[in-house]
């Protein structure tokens, strides 16, 4: 019965957004945004606080969120974590202590609305103004980031070049912002009417349209030298995500995985991490 009830939510919300986007549509494209943009788990739980709660360095206040930031000191480099949707800096736990063992100095950070941070909602232009902030002030020289993690890697470097960056590794991360609202209109049903409401909102809140936020333009200026990592049967990211960027991006190399999923959490990935940052 719940499993029903959920499935049918979304459909009847698609049908309110239709009905208010006629009489209403720029007060029905902020509804509508804010139910993408919603945050509904990832906050750390008791079994991941012990292990995070070690690593604790400090509290940011950035664009009006306080941002709970990790640290486990090395010696070598700065290198940055960027975790996903709805997940925190948790998930980077077997990566990080090869890290640790390859004595890079580590820092991980929990997004808006996601781990021990504050907030309700995250949208990749708010996630990309917390990472510049983390970059400039940990002096970071390498970025990685995991699905939407990734794809915020590549928004910050196209919007700020940030020069003491040299590698930018992405996992599972997505390409075309028009394909990820496709989705949710298809999950919500909602109308033509609701999308244009939409893109019209996008454009006003972040200076572009839904077809113009692409990583794969954005990574035509990139000069940075890149490791794309993505499994072929991706059930969350097409695989053609990250064709596209290495295809538009000079200084990139991708690695095709069969059957890794969309987490990437294996030893074969974080090995090829560690080996890509060492040479």
């Amino acid at each position: 019965m719940q499993k029903r009830r959920y499935n049918i939510l979304p459909l009847v919300y698609g049908k309110y957004l239709n009905l208010y986007a006629f009489f209403a549509p720029k007060k029905a494209a902020t509804k509508a945004f804010k139910v993408f943009s919603k945050v509904r788990k990832g906050k750390v739980t008791p079994q991941q606080a012990e292990y995070l709660n070690k690593a604790k360095h400090a509290i940011e206040y950035i664009v009006g969120h306080a941002v709970q930031v990790y640290r486990w000191p090395g010696p070598k480099a700065t290198v940055v974590l960027v975790h996903g949707w709805e997940s925190n800096s948790f998930r980077w736990r077997h990566l990080i202590e090869k890290l640790k063992a390859a004595e890079f100095n580590i820092i991980a950070f929990d997004a808006p609305s996601h781990g021990y941070s504050s907030g309700t909602f995250l949208h990749v232009p708010l996630y990309e103004a917390v990472l510049n902030h983390i970059v400039t002030t940990y002096h970071a020289k390498h970025l990685i980031g995991h699905s939407v993690g990734g794809t915020t890697v590549m928004y910050n470097t196209f919007k700020n070049p940030n020069p003491q960056i040299e590698k930018l590794i992405t996992l599972a991360a997505p390409s075309e912002l028009h394909e990820i609202m496709t989705h949710f209109q298809n999950l919500l049903r909602f109308n033509t009417r609701v999308m244009r409401a939409l893109d019209a909102y996008v454009l006003n809140q972040f200076g572009f349209r839904i077809r113009e936020f692409s990583v794969a333009r954005f990574a035509q200026s990139n000069t940075k030298k890149g490791l794309l990592f993505h499994d072929t049967l991706d059930p969350i990211t097409p695989y053609r995500a990250s064709a596209q960027v290495h295809a538009h991006w000079k200084g990139s190399s991708v690695v095709s995985t069969e059957g890794l999923g969309h987490s990437m959490r294996h030893d074969e990935v974080n090995d090829q991490i560690i080996r890509f940052l060492h040479a």
